[in-house]
């Protein structure tokens, strides 16, 4: 095999029994799944993402199956982020345009145009690394809303023009992600502008819910396309949200034979493993950024939190050492897997499950056997061709 790196690489394993009492339905119920996933299925353009079997990387690590859902074609817009902050924008535009107008608005309304100049009056804000706000700006160009987007330092300038190219006014702001969050929510409440966060606060929940919604309709799919429940589930990180949205979905697509949850953080960003060390959510001072720029989180969504504490079992941190040889693993397949194009933060998960199968001590604390069926979700594509591109020319 062509994996060195990662029989080395030093993965920092954190266990978390479950505490399940219903948060995977009291956060994210069943009724706010299914009705983004009727709503997102309607938008021109919307495709199930395939979710392909991957036998020959399956049959070298000695796992019975390994599925890999690709959310690189979503909307054309590279990531499973399509689903998250538009549809939580046409919420909130739902719910602005009902209050000006003095009326019940129905998102069919707003969908088709037909309030489009009333939508043009609405101005909707949030901090991104890339996805969520390229997400977020394609939204308001379809809905005609005004969008305003902030990025940090570290944001590379090809992801910012995209999120300019669909109508955003892009602001780029000294620090980290999570300084992008508070000059966001500053300037929103003294311009009375409407956030669209994908992350929670204190008196703040409703977008970040939707926005877990939205990501339901990744998971459902990919639970229509499989034949049984998966054993084992390793999703990335971040601020939650994404991982929450898939241990919630599952589930409820699968009760009591709902996979292990394995939560997988870069090494420079562990948020939600601090979290469930600490046992409450916890905030991570970040030094330095990770190549897995859509994972460079210092602080969890607390709603997020909520169905992690609840639904998580496990928690890996990895180096970003990985993610080069994982990205070429996927372009250039074992066997007859298919090819596929890989984003940095994409394949964390896949990352990690290579290096836990590969090391036994990981792989027996982790349960993984070679009867067991993983599910990965490939969050996202090629959002920035230079730096995948320079990823694909370093050698292994």
């Amino acid at each position: 095999m062509r994996f060195d790196p990662f029989d080395s690489a030093v993965i920092d394993h954190f266990h978390a029994p479950r505490r399940a009492s219903g948060a995977a339905q009291r956060v994210l119920s069943p009724e706010a799944f299914a009705a983004a996933q009727a709503e997102i299925a309607s938008w021109a353009g919307y495709a199930v993402t395939p979710l392909h079997p991957l036998p020959a990387l399956a049959e070298s690590l000695r796992l019975g199956a390994v599925l890999y859902k690709d959310e690189g074609p979503r909307f054309g817009l590279g990531s499973f982020k399509a689903l998250g902050a538009a549809y939580a924008a046409l919420r909130v535009l739902q719910a602005a345009l009902g209050k000006r107008l003095g009326r019940s608005v129905t998102l069919a309304e707003i969908r088709s145009g037909a309030l489009r100049a009333e939508a043009a009056q609405v101005t909707l804000c949030s901090a991104t690394d890339g996805n969520h706000g390229r997400s977020l700006a394609w939204g308001c160009q379809r809905f005609g809303a005004g969008c305003r987007i902030y990025i940090h330092a570290e944001v590379s300038e090809a992801r910012a023009q995209v999120m300019r190219d669909f109508g955003a006014d892009v602001c780029r702001i000294a620090g980290n992600y999570d300084a992008s969050v508070a000059a966001a929510r500053d300037d929103a409440q003294r311009h009375g502008w409407f956030m669209v966060a994908d992350t929670s606060w204190p008196g703040y929940t409703e977008p970040p819910r939707d926005v877990m919604a939205g990501y339901g309709t990744m998971v459902s799919e990919a639970c229509a396309a499989m034949d049984r429940a998966p054993t084992h589930v390793f999703v990335q990180g971040g601020v939650g949200g994404l991982a929450a949205s898939v241990a919630a979905c599952l589930r409820q697509n699968w009760g009591d034979a709902a996979p292990r949850v394995i939560v997988v953080e870069p090494a420079l960003a562990p948020c939600l493993r601090a979290s469930a060390q600490a046992g409450r959510a916890t905030a991570v001072d970040i030094t330095a950024e990770t190549i897995m720029a859509g994972l460079s989180c210092g602080e969890p969504s607390p709603l997020a939190w909520e169905v992690l504490v609840e639904e998580a079992s496990d928690y890996l941190a990895i180096p970003d050492a990985l993610i080069g040889p994982t990205m070429r693993l996927l372009a250039r397949p074992l066997g007859a897997d298919p090819q596929i194009e890989g984003g940095e933060s994409g394949v964390a998960g896949l990352a990690a499950l290579i290096a836990a199968a590969r090391q036994p001590g990981l792989r027996e604390r982790l349960g993984l056997t070679g009867e067991s069926r993983v599910l990965l979700f490939g969050s996202e594509g090629i959002t920035d061709p230079e730096i995948y591109a320079a990823m694909m020319a370093e050698a292994d």
